[in-house]
């Protein structure tokens, strides 16, 4: 099965940027029209769908990374003087990052039962 070519740095790009908004001082924080929570669960959502779309075939690790990694950066928050780390904050996260885990590997799924064969023509 074919990986999309955008999503690995697509993928890790993400997850620079939530890390830098996450523990940056609170001033740095972009300012958007949607409540906290919804832009926390928006950002995992995407990052969990870019690395399950990333690494379909690693899927139960990428599941543990980018779910454990949502507790690990907030956790970073406790060295920063401007932040306040929250289990809330960390659990929002891990939901989002979860809802698009699951949203990737539905489309992973998808995708492999609209593959052709992986043998070559002339030997199918």
């Amino acid at each position: 099965m074919m990986t999309f070519k955008f999503a690995r740095p697509l993928a890790w790009l993400l997850l620079a940027f939530i890390i830098f908004v996450t523990v940056s001082p609170i001033g740095e924080r972009p300012n958007t029209v949607t409540l906290v929570d919804v832009d926390r669960a928006v950002a995992y959502l995407l990052l969990g769908f870019a690395f399950a779309l990333a690494y379909p075939k690693q899927w139960k690790m990428v599941a543990m990374l980018v779910i454990v990694g949502a507790f690990a950066i907030e956790y970073l928050q406790y060295f920063s003087p401007t932040r306040h780390p929250r289990l809330h904050d960390a659990s929002i996260k891990a939901m989002g990052a979860a809802l698009g885990l699951l949203a990737g590997w539905v489309i992973n799924r998808w995708r492999e039962t609209k593959a052709p064969n992986a043998l070559p023509f002339a030997e199918r």
